[in-house]
């Protein structure tokens, strides 16, 4: 699901939001791009709050699924990869490599078309051999 929609509505017709995240100066440590946390923290917000309050129980998982998504971007993609904080920078492992290497071919290319990599933590296996 995250593959899918950083393809096809990040790069797709939510680029407006997304398109300053691929810039490599920006005027503000703030992004249009973190937008995509307001909404999705209160989709996971929604889901739960309705579960404990009917008989929609599964918007429990829903929810929760939504919330470990968001802390696993925050965590690797906003920390790790893009050291929007200045942690794990030391960490050199053959999966962070992998990830990281992956991650530098998705924003290579700066415009809205012909992207590669739209994963996060699942990344083609030719990123992590040696080269």
């Amino acid at each position: 699901m995250a593959w899918f929609t950083h393809k096809y509505i990040m790069h797709g017709f939510l680029w407006v939001l997304h398109k300053d995240h691929h810039k490599k100066d920006h005027d503000s440590w703030f992004e249009r791009n973190d937008a995509f946390f307001l909404y999705y923290a209160a989709m996971s917000m929604a889901f739960i709050i309705i579960a404990s309050n009917s008989w929609f129980w599964y918007g429990y998982p829903i929810g929760f699924g939504i919330m470990a998504y968001g802390a696993a971007y925050f965590l690797v993609h906003d920390i790790f990869i893009h050291q929007r904080f200045k942690m794990f920078r030391k960490a050199n492992n053959w999966y962070a490599r992998g990830v990281r290497r992956a991650h530098k071919i998705h924003h290579k290319h700066l415009g809205k078309k012909d992207g590669e990599c739209f994963g996060m933590l699942v990344v083609p296996f030719k990123y992590f051999k040696r080269s």
